[in-house]
């Protein structure tokens, strides 16, 4: 796969994320009862939550407004020390190790839905897969080609 159409599928599945991210968050928010969308509060039985606002609240940010502004980040190349500090990848440039937390977020995100409500449905294995996908794309040697930090000073 070209390292542009590859970069154009990451884009692709941060973006879808991130929008469904954005829209089941913010129905949670508005209805922490659930009943919007026909999720009973009985479903949060076992977790630490009484509504769904926090976990609507997270959802929102974490996998919803973050994949939208690391989309921007990929595109522009945005210079940000702040970000930098918790790059973990030093030879790799911020955004690229963002895409990949990113996954890791959506990986935990789901493992821990599923042990608080205390069930799996399809769209968890569908979600699990997705994360692996998104992985296996910033993984690919043109995304790290086109994110590694080119050292000047040799």
């Amino acid at each position: 796969m070209k390292t542009k159409s590859a970069r154009n599928v990451l884009v692709f599945l941060l973006g879808f994320l991130g929008l469904g991210a954005i829209f089941g968050g913010g129905v949670l928010i508005i209805s922490p009862t659930g009943e919007l969308i026909g999720m009973p509060l009985s479903m949060l039985g076992p977790s630490p939550f009484h509504t769904f606002l926090i976990p609507g609240i997270l959802l929102f940010l974490v996998l919803g407004v973050f994949p939208l502004l690391l989309i921007y980040a990929l595109l522009r190349k945005v210079k940000s020390p702040f970000a930098e500090y918790f790059n973990l990848f030093k030879d790799m440039s911020w955004q690229w190790s963002f895409s990949v937390y990113q996954a890791f977020a959506l990986i935990i995100w789901i493992q821990l839905e599923m042990v608080f409500l205390d069930a799996v449905h399809w769209l968890h294995t569908f979600y699990m897969f997705y994360a692996i996908a998104m992985l296996v794309v910033a993984l690919l040697p043109g995304i790290r080609n086109l994110y590694k930090k080119h050292n000047k000073a040799r």
